[in-house]
Formats: structure tokens, C-alpha cells, sequence
């Protein structure tokens, strides 16, 4: 099993950054694909970014290239969302994700990820 711990979220107004943090914790995770995923009120969860084990490959959804990056350390067992230049519709909360197929079955599908955390919420003000 394998536990995830979002922090980082809070409220920012528009145009400024946020950094997301998942730790993992029961399991390394170094082998498995990360994601982010983000839900908001009255909308389906929707893809945001994913890192395929080692950093091989990187995922990210349109509505966000450019302006957010998924870096991760395996040595502390954490996946992070690096977010800028953020919008009033980025406002959501954001879940973290651990795929142990890495991918297999696509990084962008959420229902390839087995592990999920508890989410974390972002608020972006105008």
C-alpha cells in the first residue's frame, strides 16, 4: 500500500505561484508513474500533469503547458506540481496520483492510478 499526502494549496491571487508537494509514504515509489489531478466544484476530475518513473517522461494537459511543471525526488519519496501564472479556473483541488503500471495505460486516465491522496484545495483569486 501506498499512502499520498498533498500540501502546499491555499489562496494566491491571479498570476501568482504555488507549489504542491506529495509525499509518499508505505512504499517507495520511485518505480511508479505520478499524477496530478484536480477537481472542481460542479466538474468531472480532469488529467493536470504526470511523470513516468526515473523522470523519463513528462504529461501535461493543455490548459496548463508553460505554466506548470512536475518535477520529483525519489530520495525524499515526493512528487511535486511547480504552478505559475495562476487563473481564477485553476481553483480546484488538486489529488496526487501513484500508477504502479507506470503508465501502462495511459498517464492521463484516471482510473490507471491505484493510489490516490486526500487532495489539497487552490484558490485562485481575481
Amino acid at each position: 500500500q501506498v499512502q499520498l499526502v498533498e500540501s502546499g494549496g491555499g489562496e494566491v491571487q491571479a498570476g501568482g505561484s504555488l507549489t504542491l508537494s506529495c509525499v509518499a509514504s508505505g512504499r517507495t515509489i520511485s518505480a511508479y508513474g505520478m499524477g496530478w489531478f484536480r477537481q472542481a466544484p460542479g466538474k468531472e476530475r480532469e488529467f493536470v500533469a504526470a511523470i513516468r518513473a526515473s523522470g523519463a517522461s513528462t504529461f501535461y494537459a493543455d490548459f496548463v503547458k508553460g505554466r506548470f511543471a512536475i518535477p520529483r525526488d525519489d530520495a525524499k519519496n515526493t512528487v511535486y506540481l511547480q504552478m505559475n501564472s495562476l487563473e481564477p479556473e485553476d481553483t480546484a483541488v488538486y489529488y496526487c496520483a501513484a500508477d504502479k503500471n507506470n503508465g501502462k495505460y495511459g498517464s492521463a486516465w484516471h482510473g490507471g492510478y491505484d493510489y490516490w491522496g486526500q487532495g489539497t484545495q487552490v484558490t485562485v483569486s481575481s
